[in-house]
């Protein structure tokens, strides 16, 4: 039998969103099919690509579409020749959706490439609804030590962070980076001082100074401070171009600057002395499954203290508005009614 329909928060048209670019409507409860499963869904959380989907910075490839990727549910159906989970396990649901299995990138341990990549909350439907599906081959066991709402920004802020973390290089000790200082960096900042990393963080907001302090940040200043000491790697977080030249410029000979965004403006033209004596900059692209499963069992290890302020569904549009001011401490997640 058919459940009835579902509320979900739904994109119709991209736009700024200030202009409250979701509505609250209910919709069809989706049916899994072959090798999917059904999530009963309790929180999603609230990600800068969102704003990135709804603000139409992205290419859209379907509309209208309900946006959230950063998922956590418990099974609630299972579709035909799904064997993976049993009904009632909890899991979580990341960026990405699907991949092809069978491409260069695919068969390579680089499916974060794959050009026939789907995405939650951008090619299909995501968690800013009751219920959604998803291929049971990319979804995720979440660890008992994080609540629901809790384990929301390991699901992006997390995993992505996690592998720019790793492209950036940074070893044991090393002294690392961070520009930016929101849902991903607050999660990077405590997998680096579980290696004993030094961490120098390049915010503008003091309340994210003062949390970057907590979590064990050695100095903070603005991207345009010259910090202490030259830095073996960073991590841009924030999606504005201008700083890339500034972070080079902060950089050791050798070092390597990630940047962790799916949007950026434009990066102004780089004096060749910044990246001459073997500097190098990396761009971070989506992640593989292996890059979620390390972290999570990471997160659960250290474990990584989540901070999310959570809100109701029908507040999405007010979230995405804070999200959009730099209104956070860290994280945001919509509880999901039951």
């Amino acid at each position: 039998m058919n459940k009835s329909p579902m509320i979900a928060m739904k994109l119709t048209e991209p736009g700024s969103v200030f202009e409250n670019r979701l509505a609250a409507e209910r919709v069809p409860v989706p049916e899994p099919a072959s090798g999917e499963i059904r999530i009963r869904v309790s929180a999603c959380g609230v990600c800068h690509t969102d704003l990135h989907t709804i603000e139409g910075d992205l290419d859209l490839p379907r509309l209208p579409v309900i946006p959230g990727h950063q998922v956590v549910g418990v099974v609630d159906k299972a579709g035909p020749s799904s064997t993976r989970f049993r009904s009632g396990d909890r899991v979580g649901v990341a960026w990405l959706y699907h991949t092809c299995g069978h491409c260069h990138y695919c068969t390579h341990s680089m499916e974060n490439l794959c050009p026939d990549a789907q995405f939650t909350g951008l090619s299909v439907d995501g968690g800013y609804a009751e219920y959604m599906v998803v291929p049971e081959r990319f979804a995720f066991p979440i660890p008992d030590a994080f609540s629901d709402t809790g384990a929301t920004p390991l699901l992006c802020a997390g995993i992505v962070g996690y592998r720019a973390l790793r492209l950036s290089g940074i070893q044991p000790g090393g002294r690392l980076g961070l520009y930016g200082f929101g849902a991903s960096a607050h999660l990077v900042i405590q997998v680096a001082r579980y290696w004993d990393c030094q961490v120098y963080v390049f915010t503008r907001g003091e309340h994210h100074r003062l949390l970057a302090s907590q979590l064990g940040a050695v100095w903070s200043g603005g991207a345009e401070d010259n910090p202490p000491v030259r830095l073996d790697a960073s991590v841009i977080f924030a999606p504005v171009g201008w700083i890339v030249p500034l972070a080079l410029g902060h950089l050791r000979p050798g070092g390597v600057l990630a940047i962790n965004a799916i949007h950026m403006s434009d990066i102004p033209e780089i004096p060749y002395r910044l990246i001459y004596e073997e500097r190098a900059v990396k761009s971070v692209a989506n992640f593989t499954r292996n890059d979620a499963t390390e972290f999570l069992r990471l997160a659960s290890e250290i474990p990584i203290r989540c901070e999310v302020e959570v809100f109701p569904l029908e507040e999405a549009n007010e979230v995405l508005m804070k999200l959009k001011k730099s209104e956070l401490r860290a994280s945001a997640a919509l509880r999901i009614p039951s």
